[in-house]
């Protein structure tokens, strides 16, 4: 489980800006909304979070941070190219933050063992990264790796609890390149359980990675994932019995631009065509329909089906950017209410998105106080997150009406648009 993260100078997060999934005091909901982990530091986390924001407040950069650190952790060692640049974006509204590196730190909860992993990067290269790993209350510092401005390389410190061939992974990592990743590529056991949470057990969509429909499809073909996905559909009151798709293939063009000859070639390629028909049956009667008669939120919801199914099967950590622009309010309060359920939720599988929905701030039940987040624009146009504990609001607060009326933050500022005074 994702217990926090921690980014600095990436886009409009010139501060530290810390995103925490630990759960308050309070004793709200406890039972569905939390897990106990048995760690004194961390004694439970939360299941899910959403984060509220004006459009251009920076809470999509949350999302950005994090699936860039999890893209650097995945490909540094085997995409990127010696001497190749990152495309990292540091805060370049004021030059000293412009010239500084960007952070990333994340620490996670695998299996009982909480990892503290890090590090800061320009274009050019890493400056520094470093893993804690608390096996006992006490951390152990497995490796710490930084830049010695004087020479210009790489200095590693190594604890003993790194196992393996240290030497061998630290002559083979590039400037350019993280150890971690390195290590993993010339196979670390010791330090593949943390490489494998970014690359498997951390998911995001947002638009740079858009939903796959290919794993619901998959889950339709076979009779139990079939029965899955209408009982998944069900409990957003949704009265669909079956679904039946077919898949044929049907003639197609594919364009292959060959850059280094400069020439475009078209081919003839078979595609994939799926046909779905979806059994309804009410009190009424029952009826057939195609996948266009359907609505936009039911279609959505079912290429939703698949991976939700398959996260909250193996407790994953879910990071979705703007969740309402694909779903109905309804819909998104019953998903949410499915990572909260701990008879289907047995994993410990966590949702994070961020929203326009305000009515989703007074539904009932549906949210704790601590898994609350605003990100507001200060006067420099850096972004900064708030969770909404930090105001203390009331036990029976209209939350929708406070946040509106600019009472938390997260709220654009018409008045000062219109140059009125507040």
């Amino acid at each position: 489980m994702l217990v926090e993260f921690r980014v600095k100078n990436f886009r409009s997060l010139r501060d530290e800006q810390v995103l925490s999934l630990v759960a308050s005091k309070d004793k709200t909901l406890l039972d569905t909304h939390t897990l106990a982990t048995g760690l004194s530091a961390a004694p439970t986390l939360l299941r899910s979070a959403v984060i509220y924001g004006a459009n251009a407040s920076g809470k999509s950069n949350l999302i950005k941070a994090l699936q860039y650190m999890r893209g650097v952790v995945t490909e540094s060692a085997t995409v990127i190219q010696p001497g190749q640049t990152f495309a990292v974006q540091p805060f370049r509204l004021d030059a000293t933050s412009a010239s500084q590196p960007s952070e990333f730190e994340v620490t996670f909860l695998l299996d009982g063992v909480r990892y503290q992993y890090g590090f800061a990067m320009t274009a050019e290269r890493i400056v520094s990264e470093h893993l804690l790993v608390y096996k006992a209350f006490k951390p152990q510092r497995w490796f710490a790796r930084s830049l010695d401005s004087k020479t210009g390389k790489d200095v590693y410190e190594f604890g003993p609890g790194l196992k393996g061939a240290k030497n061998l992974w630290e002559g083979a990592t590039r400037p350019n390149s993280l150890f971690l990743s390195m290590a993993v590529q010339l196979n670390s056991e010791a330090l593949r359980p943390v490489f494998d949470w970014f690359v498997n057990r951390l998911v995001v969509f947002n638009e740079q990675v858009r939903l796959n429909p290919q794993v619901s499809i998959q889950m339709l073909k076979e009779a139990e994932g079939r029965k899955e996905i209408c009982n998944f559909l069900s409990t957003a009151d949704i009265s669909i019995t079956d679904i039946e798709v077919e898949t044929r293939k049907i003639p197609g063009q594919a364009i292959n631009f060959d850059l280094v000859a400069g020439k475009t070639e078209i081919r003839a390629e078979e595609m994939e065509e799926h046909q779905f028909r979806f059994h309804h049956i009410t009190e009424q009667g029952k009826a057939v329909f195609d996948l266009m008669d359907e609505s936009d939120g039911t279609r959505n919801l079912l290429f939703l089906a698949g991976p939700v199914l398959d996260i909250l099967r193996k407790g994953l950590t879910l990071v979705i950017d703007e969740l309402d622009t694909s779903l109905h309010t309804l819909l998104v309060r019953e998903l949410v209410r499915l990572f909260h359920r701990p008879e289907i939720n047995t994993g410990g599988a966590q949702l994070i998105f961020t929203t326009h929905d305000t009515s989703l701030l007074d539904a009932s039940d549906l949210f704790r106080r601590d898994q609350v987040w605003f990100v507001e624009k200060d006067r420099d146009q850096a972004s900064a997150l708030v969770s909404l504990s930090e105001f203390s609001p009331r036990k029976n607060e209209a939350l929708e009406r406070g946040y509106l009326m600019g009472r938390y933050g997260g709220v654009p500022f018409f008045d000062e648009f219109l140059g009125m005074k507040h």
